[in-house]
């Protein structure tokens, strides 16, 4: 899967981040959106208002500062070169942003979704209710919401929102109850079929000294194709677009002008570097869905926030009028955080598209930790340490989930889930892996104090995180095939979906050729045989593909399904099989694909 999707369908019961001076912050281009319907007056001119708008988006419960390349952002240097910067982590985040507010006299804090879900164990073990407290504490103002806060579906959510202890494991310490957001989680086009109403609030409007600004917060329409079905049982999801442009007029009739959408959608710069210039040579250096919303999206919206895809950029995309218009995205992980600058005009109520200006900013490791953030992480990980310690393998080097087509890591995932298949069933020939389920790497540097090499079970939490079963399916030979084709056909062909796949299977990809044919049929090779399309074979894949997910559909029409434990369970009992202090495990080449180019 891309790095956005696999869904946790039922909660694992154990209950166990100032910028630098500015001098020094490193910024993308900052980016103007000109709109001459609304230039107005001179934004020099004295009733114009400052408003500042900081926006975060997929922060997945990322606590405490992410390991590996989790942790890292790129930034393009003045030669052309580039260079990896540590960064992340909510107690430099909320430094950073109580930094950026400084002089801001009027300063909201958003978000585009996926705060919560897919977390590591120190927010996912408690059900997300630390990092609902963490954005408490470092001032989010609203957010919308992601396809991630249904993983456990949508009670739980609305109890995120609103609060109270959790329904199975209870509260986590005597006397303390779960307060809830104090931020709306807005979901504009998620409807609950029962009601016909949005589940939360669609949108709301926060005066800021005067200035009135209306947020519209959406998910991605297809968020029931990357969730499991359990998680958004009852729930419909209408066109992103639509929803917009039809609240944004719903906000008109009330008098609300500056109108801002958070959108759980996004795109594909052309370089992977934070503040790489989107629109450098006149052009947008940006593609994929989020572009088509953004072109359809009522000019009257003055700015676009959104997320998803885990990328970094600032971009002008042309809303339907034919204006440009800012569309942002600050990556993932709390690595940055997008700055947005521009002018309010009282007389009209509304935003000065002209003097919108944006740049993401990295939240770099080199200033001071947020002593509240501190305290509250340092409350959470005193009920986590007796699970989270424990220590479940012994590793040589970093296990990166990192690869064009297969990564050591989902080679390693792929083949823990077959030995728990032929414990469960010797018939078993072949397991396979969403890309998007593995949330993190397996890193060789100790976290804690448990020394170098050593797996704990945080760690492993952290790289599988959603409790996902590992189910068997019978597959013929000619399903096992389309599987394979699927990963760059239908849904997943603009953005290819490469499973990670078990050593017993190999096969060929030849990337000179398009749609599903770049899957070559006759490379296919379960245990060095080709493979029999009239032969049945007994697969192993988790919970969410078995469902169909990410564009899987032929697993869903597999037979025989059985049900086996936990993909994290079956991790750790491979890893605690398989390894030791003397006999660590050593990364594969990650060639079981053999790719054309």
């Amino acid at each position: 899967m891309s790095p956005t999707h696999s869904r946790r369908p039922a909660p694992r019961r154990i209950v166990v981040a100032a910028l630098a001076a500015a001098a020094t912050l490193a910024t993308a281009g900052a980016l103007v959106a000109a709109n001459p319907a609304q230039a107005g007056p001179d934004a020099d001119s004295a009733p114009l208002k400052d408003l500042q708008l900081l926006a975060i988006n997929d922060f997945h419960g990322n606590l405490e500062p992410p390991a590996g390349s989790s942790g890292r952002v790129t930034e393009r240097q003045a030669d052309g070169t580039t260079k990896d910067i540590d960064a992340g982590g909510v107690e430099y985040l909320a430094s950073s942003l109580r930094t950026a507010r400084k002089g801001h006299d009027r300063s909201l804090t958003v978000a585009a979704g996926d705060i919560v879900g897919a977390s590591p164990l120190l927010s996912g073990l408690f059900h997300d209710e630390p990092t609902v407290e963490a954005m408490n504490k470092l001032g989010l103002d609203v957010t919308g919401v992601g396809n991630h806060e249904f993983d456990e579906g949508k009670d739980e959510l609305l109890r995120l929102q609103n609060g109270g202890c959790h329904p199975v494991d209870g509260c986590y310490d005597k006397g303390r109850t779960f307060k809830g957001a104090d931020y709306p989680i807005l979901s504009a086009n998620v409807i609950n079929e029962k009601t016909g109403k949005p589940l939360l609030k669609p949108y709301v409007v926060q005066n800021v000294k005067g200035a009135k600004v209306g947020f519209i917060g959406v998910t991605l329409k297809g968020t029931p194709d990357v969730v499991t079905a359990e998680g958004v049982k009852g729930l419909k999801f209408l066109d992103e677009a639509e929803t917009i442009n039809k609240y944004t007029k719903e906000l008109q009739q009330q008098g609300i002008h500056a109108i801002v959408a958070l959108v759980h959608e996004g795109g594909y710069p052309a370089s992977s570097a934070y503040n790489y210039d989107c629109d450098a040579g006149g052009g947008t250096g940006l593609s994929g869905p989020i572009v088509d919303i953004a072109k359809k999206v009522a000019p009257e919206v003055d700015a676009l926030v959104t997320g998803h895809t885990h990328n970094a950029y600032v971009c002008s995309i042309p809303d339907p009028a034919g204006h440009p218009r800012l569309v942002t995205s600050a990556a993932s992980y709390g690595r940055l955080f997008t700055e947005l600058n521009m002018k309010y005009d009282p007389r009209s109520d509304d935003i000065v598209r002209a003097t919108v200006k944006g740049s993401n900013r990295v939240v770099d490791r080199t200033q001071s930790k947020a002593a509240d953030l501190t305290q509250l992480l340092d409350y959470w990980q005193t009920l986590a340490a007796p699970v989270a310690n424990k220590p479940i393998g012994y590793i040589t080097k970093d296990i990166t989930r990192n690869g064009s087509v297969e990564s050591p890591l989902g080679d390693l995932i792929a083949d823990a889930q077959l030995a728990h298949a032929k414990s469960l069933d010797s018939r078993a020939v072949v397991a396979l892996m969403n890309p998007g389920g593995i949330r993190a790497d397996l890193v060789y540097a100790a976290s804690g104090k448990e020394g170098d090499g050593v797996v704990t079970f945080g760690e492993g939490f952290a790289v599988q995180p959603f409790s996902n079963t590992v189910n068997l399916k019978d597959l013929t030979g000619a399903q096992l095939v389309t599987v394979l084709k699927q990963q760059v056909s239908g849904s997943n062909a603009a953005a290819p979906k490469y499973l990670q796949i078990s050593s017993s299977l190999t096969y060929t990809l030849d990337l000179t050729k398009t749609g599903a044919d770049r899957v070559v049929e006759d490379s296919i090779r379960v245990d060095g045989k080709p493979v029999d399309p009239n032969a049945t074979y007994r697969v192993a894949m988790n919970s969410f593909l078995a469902d169909g997910g990410d564009g899987f559909t032929e697993f869903a029409k597999g037979t025989d399904q059985l049900v086996g434990s936990d993909d994290l369970a079956a991790l750790v009992d491979y890893l605690t099989a398989n390894t030791s202090a003397a006999a660590p495990y050593t990364p594969t080449a990650a060639n079981r694909v053999t790719v054309v180019k």
